[in-house]
């Protein structure tokens, strides 16, 4: 079956997905708004064809020989328990190696996201990809319900415990001591926060992510590339105010809008992927980190 693209969808369709995939609207809200988009087909089929595929689009398989990759736990902060994450790295590294946090969307850690660990453990990082949704139990391998559970999450304990992740990078005995984050979405969002909380971030690199607080950017020290989507207004919306702060605070930034692009344009399980917006995006990306945490 031929892979459908962001442009075999109404771009209503997509704005609706869009609110229902961040819970602005619910699962039934959206099927009975789109419904009279859903020409030969049924709403659900069309939600259906919008949800990910995540074996189609895996480049690197968890038993890969080239990598070792294992969940671990490490300690929540201020006595919440554990939180595990996916841990990739290359099976034989050569000397110490930098490291990178790895935020997924707001579905939790999906294997879409362990694919994005594994692809920089290739590319000779050790990545770790915690999960947030850990203490409800951790990704439930739906998204339906992990959209359902990500907004019972106390979001001032998760940035903890992304916090606290970083601060398990920096002091692994296999890393070089530098670390950098890269987040997707509500991970972008993350890694723009993560930015103003840790002065020896050694860069962050926010896709489509929502802007830090305005009052918090003078405390980035770490050097940013943050990747936008040009179809993507609720995101786009404070960019502007957000720039304006980066320059007044002299922060060192690099900015992309990409022509065309949908939201989540790099996720490659669902149709909102641009190809050639996300090979250079990557690419500008892996440029970034080996700029950063290698020299």
């Amino acid at each position: 079956m031929t892979r459908k693209t962001a442009n075999d969808f109404d771009p209503e369709v997509l704005r609706l997905f869009d609110k229902y995939v961040h819970g602005d609207i619910s699962r039934r809200d959206f099927l009975q708004s789109a419904v009279r988009f859903a020409v030969g087909v049924s709403a659900v089929a069309l939600l259906d064809a919008l949800n990910p595929r995540f074996a189609e689009a895996q480049q690197v398989a968890g038993d890969d020989p080239r990598i070792r990759a294992t969940y671990v736990e490490y300690p929540s902060p201020r006595g919440y328990g554990k939180v595990r994450g996916y841990l990739a790295q290359p099976a034989e590294p050569e000397g110490k190696l930098p490291a990178v946090l790895v935020v997924h969307e707001n579905r939790g850690l999906n294997p879409h996201i362990e694919d994005i660990a594994r692809r920089l453990a290739l590319d000779n990082y050790i990545a770790f990809a915690p999960d947030a949704l850990y203490p409800l139990g951790g990704y439930p391998g739906d998204e339906d319900k992990a959209r359902e559970l990500f907004p019972k999450l106390d979001q001032a304990k998760t940035r903890e415990d992304f916090v606290a992740a970083f601060g398990v990078l920096k002091r692994l005995i296999a890393g070089n001591g530098k670390v950098g984050v890269v987040g997707f979405c509500y991970g972008g969002g993350m890694a723009n926060f993560l930015a103003t909380r840790l002065p020896d971030l050694d860069a962050a690199v926010p896709f489509y992510g929502a802007h830090a607080a305005i009052e918090d950017v003078p405390r980035i020290k770490a050097p940013l590339m943050l990747h936008f989507a040009e179809n993507d207004e609720r995101i786009n919306a404070g960019w502007p105010k957000y720039e304006s702060a980066l320059i007044e605070a002299d922060v060192d930034y690099l900015a992309f809008i990409y022509p065309g692009a949908q939201h989540g344009f790099n996720n490659d399980t669902t149709p909102r992927f641009d190809e050639a917006a996300a090979a250079l995006a990557w690419k500008r990306t892996l440029g970034f980190l080996e700029l950063h945490l290698r020299s």
